[in-house]
């Protein structure tokens, strides 16, 4: 049998708990809770007013905002997440090692903000109002293809 090893050497996170792992980390041991009043939506309508959100992240501190734009918020977190542990790591991806250097992501469902929103332009202003990047924006491997560029 041909075995490969896999080393982690970097770590990454952005969670409720922190954005940061230190951060994250310590919270959690220290039973800080990562729920809190809804404010990303207006929940008036709806029975839970309290969720898990990441507190204090503005995407510009970590990434162009024209190429955030073109990212569901999923992938930027990814994205970020993967920046935070390749410097945690010391890595330097050059191409030497570039062809050892890989990425795993695991999500379940893509980008549901981008499905609602273009969802939500198609029904009130018709498909051809639908952004182009509408389907690169949701699919779940996006995360992974955006952190492999």
């Amino acid at each position: 049998m041909n075995s490969k090893r896999v080393v982690i050497t970097g770590l990454g996170a952005l969670s409720p708990l922190g954005n940061d792992v230190k951060t994250s980390w310590n919270n959690a041991v220290n039973g800080v809770s990562g729920i809190g009043p809804i404010t990303r939506v207006n929940a008036d309508e709806y029975p839970a007013k309290v969720a898990a959100e990441l507190k204090d992240f503005k995407i510009e501190d970590y990434m162009d905002k024209k190429d955030a734009r073109k990212m569901d918020r999923f992938t930027q977190y990814a994205v970020v997440s993967a920046k935070m542990a390749v410097e945690d790591a010391g890595l330097d991806i050059n191409e030497s090692n570039a062809d050892r250097v890989g990425v795993w992501v695991g999500s379940g469902i893509g980008g549901l903000e981008t499905l609602e929103q273009q969802f939500e332009t198609f029904l009130t202003k018709g498909p051809r109002r639908v952004s182009p990047f509408f389907v690169p924006m949701m699919i779940p491997d996006m995360a992974t293809g955006q952190i492999s560029i």
